[in-house]
């Protein structure tokens, strides 16, 4: 939903009760308030259990009896993952949860009392005066494949990281036992986890024939035929290693587990991508978005995680938004500011767009065109990361129209959209 600010403000009527909740681990508090703000009832502990939210609707019943209101809304100061149960309770009753920025929250709580402090009970009426002003958004809660998108792809995320975790060990203990080994392997591919699982140390190359250590790499599943020339060189730069002799059989204890966890590791994230993929491929926005060259099935899963159905959006600056992408200013007078991103919306999403880009004018012809364009034109050309930011927003646009629209993408007439553009080339 969007609405705008006025828009908003109207839905707090007379007949509405307004709820401001401080969202905590264990322990909420809430507080009611009219449409003017007034206080009609203290701030109250709500426990984060069936009970504790079973009591919350009971006194909110009660607390619209007692003071002749048919409406309720409750909103919250979003904090971490915690307040999600409560979200889900409050879907299935009906009632209305919006949320406030934490930074307004934040820079409002001195209005009442000119003092900086902060606890819970005081946060609470914060956010309740925060709402009934308006200023709040509706978070999306998320359901069927939706869910199962986001819960997956986040999952993939820390799967990926503990990847590059264990990498960086492994690096790490290379560099203090077999130093010469990224002269020979620069990466992590199978061969050089073969290697590491079978001679991890320059001694257990010492004096071997290459034919044995070629017998060895051949019994490490996945290895059918290992690059003698590799095997050779590492045999060669083994005899002059410089790595530390003392302390291996612990160390050859490490290396062993941190392989097994890297394969581990691979073949999660490997599943899991597979059953995203197949998740993903039901839905209706699947085939519109699969025609647009450089996004692959992997970014599509990451970029509808983050963004649900592009049908939720009635325009297209709303992704933007989303993605921090707006622009914003510091001028004052005849003093006019650069302008940059705002960086307020979800990081992860803007992030995915950037890494999306790079493929996009690799293998796009239509915007490898447009990043030409814009950081060439003869009036006001764009730095190569000004263009990006500029192309990510336009993908967004572009991915909205084909997705709602269900049309596949037309490059020719992308292009047409700007004349001068079709002039240049």
């Amino acid at each position: 939903m969007n609405f705008k600010q006025n828009e908003k403000i109207n839905q707090v009527t007379e007949k509405t009760l307004v709820v401001g909740m401080d969202i905590a681990k264990r322990t909420h508090f809430a507080c009611f308030t009219d449409d003017r703000g007034r206080v009609l009832q203290k701030s109250f502990p709500v426990s984060q259990s069936h009970d504790g939210f079973e009591q919350f609707y009971q006194k909110i019943l009660a607390a619209l009896r007692e003071h002749d209101k048919s409406e309720v809304i409750v909103g919250i100061e979003p904090t971490g993952h915690y307040w999600l149960n409560l979200a889900y309770f409050l879907e299935d009753l009906g009632i209305s949860l919006v949320m406030t920025n934490p930074m307004h929250v934040k820079r409002s709580k001195e209005l009442d009392d000119n003092l900086p402090t902060k606890h819970d009970r005081k946060d609470a009426l914060v956010i309740a005066r925060l709402v009934k002003d308006g200023r709040f958004s509706y978070p999306r809660i998320l359901k069927d494949m939706e869910a199962e998108l986001r819960a997956g792809s986040t999952f993939r995320s820390k799967l990926t990281e503990e990847l590059g975790a264990v990498k960086n060990m492994m690096i790490r203990w290379l560099d203090r036992y077999f130093p010469e080994f990224t002269q020979v392997f620069p990466s992590f591919g199978k061969m050089a986890l073969a290697v590491l699982e079978c001679t991890p140390f320059p001694s257990d190359l010492h004096e071997r024939q290459l034919e044995e250590v070629m017998t060895l790499y051949r019994e490490v599943d996945g290895i059918k035929s290992p690059q003698k020339p590799k095997a050779m060189r590492l045999i060669e730069v083994a005899a002059n290693s410089i790595g530390i002799t003392e302390g291996r059989q612990m160390a050859r204890y490490e290396i062993t587990t941190l392989v097994q966890r890297y394969h581990q590791l691979e073949k999660k994230i490997d599943d899991i991508t597979q059953q995203l993929v197949e998740l993903v491929q039901t839905s209706v926005e699947y085939e519109s978005l699969k025609t647009v060259p450089g996004l692959g099935d992997s970014t599509i899963v990451d970029l509808l995680a983050e963004i649900g159905s592009f049908s939720h959006y009635e325009d297209p600056r709303q992704l933007i938004k989303l993605a921090g992408l707006t622009l914003r200013e510091n001028s004052s007078g005849q003093h006019k500011g650069q302008k940059r991103i705002s960086k307020r919306g979800r990081r992860k999403l803007r992030a995915l767009l950037f890494r999306v880009m790079m493929p996009m004018l690799r293998h796009n012809e239509a915007f490898r065109k447009l990043h030409e364009y814009y950081t060439n034109r003869s009036i006001n050309p764009l730095r190569k990361k000004q263009s990006i930011v500029v192309l990510c927003g336009k993908l967004l646009k572009v991915l909205h129209g084909i997705s709602t629209k269900h049309k596949a993408f037309d490059a020719q007439r992308m292009m047409r959209d700007i004349p001068s553009l079709v002039e240049a080339v």
